[in-house]
């Protein structure tokens, strides 16, 4: 009896340990930096400033990535960081509060740390000798090797030192950690705590003096992003929506923040979903076939990521443009800019104008909200993306609208950038390698 009351207790046991044993889902506010609702929101930049750093923070990132500026400590003087969507996270034990910049091109987290005499000055940062469950990690640990950029203390300890990047410059250095990461979810009625997360203790930073954030919150896919530790507990999947970009300086309408979805909550699917095949090569990479203005169909004749041009449509293996909600223009390389302007302008029935802030190339007199536009599509392999207002074009002025893709020289590094996914439910499977696109109002 004894033993019959046992194995029913073992059972019920086993039922209650397997109920938390599988996927996830779990959903986060995404604010964007220049929204009133951000930490970093500037009340006193103009519309004007806004829009350029938009831009410039695009070019300044293809520049980098493409490896065309020197590592030194010293940014350009027109280095933009105002420009992404940020999370709220909670590190160590107890919780303490964060805002982290979400990147989907970063592998690692980090954030500043206590002490640090060369970050900005802020009133709250993270003490790792308060946590009772930070960890260093030993310079000869499998851990330190896996990232990039490490070295050794000079200590007795010989912990693991790192150099940490933002937009390819080297921001500062710090050491490297194993710490619990608490997210707070929106759907959930308790945090969702994840331990032994590596992540970067930085004490050595000239990003924040700069205006730029204090936290990376990575979704990379290398192995030690933020997606990657939390990979068997969401199943590899995380899904975002992006809310039009808020930048006027008056706080109307009302900012609503979009959301970032983990393992159940990040699937896609249902009626207007379309998915494309993915290839993970340091960054997420797609393959665009080419645009449609209305039936004019402009063919994007670079076959794979890294250049070589000349495959006939883009039917490479390995991928082509790199998808990136940090940066918010798109980029194209010279050649399908050019045929892709020309087709738009021939559609149009607007009167042009020029710029105001001399960036944009293909400018109108109007507001988004009253632009009749062609049906713009972007075709990538398997998936035909329709692109709405928002997405393919910004209001760069009160009553000016300018074509939101640019012209790149870096042919490494074309990208599909924020404002081309607006008011889609972004979904990246990294089971299946696949990226899909649901047309949906992010601010419902």
């Amino acid at each position: 009896m004894a033993s019959y009351s046992s194995s029913i207790a073992f059972l019920l046991l086993c039922i209650y340990c397997f109920s938390f044993i599988g996927v996830l889902g779990f959903s986060v506010e995404l604010i964007h930096q220049n929204s009133p609702r951000s930490p970093y929101y500037n009340p006193y930049e103009t519309y004007s400033q806004r829009v350029t750093n938009v831009i410039h923070n695009s070019i300044n990132r293809a520049s980098h990535f493409n490896q065309t500026i020197s590592s030194t400590h010293t940014p350009p003087s027109n280095l933009a960081f105002n420009n992404g969507y940020i999370v709220t996270y909670s590190i160590g034990t107890p919780p303490f509060h964060y805002f982290g910049l979400i990147d989907t091109s970063s592998d690692l987290i980090w954030l500043e740390c206590k002490p640090c005499k060369t970050c900005a000055i802020h009133k709250n940062m993270f003490d790792p000798s308060k946590s009772t469950t930070y960890k260093t990690i030993p310079c000869t640990s499998d851990k330190c090797h896996s990232v990039r950029n490490t070295s050794c203390s000079s200590g007795v300890k010989k912990t693991c030192n790192f150099t940490n990047f933002i937009n390819g410059l080297p921001a500062g250095t710090g050491d490297l950690s194993l710490e619990t990461l608490t997210i707070d979810s929106n759907n959930n009625v308790s945090p969702v705590s994840f331990k032994n997360i590596v992540v970067g203790c930085v004490h050595d930073s000239f990003v924040s003096v700069l205006g730029g954030p204090t936290s990376i919150v990575s979704l990379g896919n290398g192995p030690n992003s933020l997606v990657s530790q939390m990979s068997p507990s969401i199943g590899a999947k995380f899904s975002y929506c992006l809310v039009p970009i808020p930048l006027t300086s008056i706080p109307t309408p009302k900012f609503i923040a979009g959301k970032l979805h983990f393992g159940d909550d990040a699937v896609v699917s249902g009626d207007g979903t379309v998915s494309t095949p993915m290839t993970k090569k340091g960054h997420y990479l797609l393959t665009l076939e080419g645009f449609s203005v209305g039936n004019n169909r402009i063919e994007f004749e670079n076959s794979f990521y890294g250049g070589g041009g000349g495959g006939g449509g883009g039917q490479g293996q390995d991928g082509n443009i790199v998808i990136d909600m940090y940066e918010s223009v798109t980029l194209l390389p010279n050649d399908l800019y050019s045929k892709f302007e020309l087709a738009v302008s021939k559609a149009m029935k607007l009167e042009r104008t020029a710029d105001p802030n001399g960036l944009m190339s293909l400018c109108y007199k109007g507001t988004l909200t009253k632009l009749e536009i062609p049906i713009i599509t972007a075709h990538f392999r398997g998936a035909d993306v329709k692109l709405n207002t928002i997405n393919a074009f910004m209001q760069v002025a009160p009553e000016v609208v300018c074509l939101a893709f640019i012209p790149t020289k870096f042919q490494d590094y074309v990208t599909y950038g924020g404002i081309a996914q607006m008011n889609f439910l972004v979904g990246y499977d990294l089971q299946k390698n696949t990226v899909s696109f649901k047309p949906i109002d992010c601010s419902k």
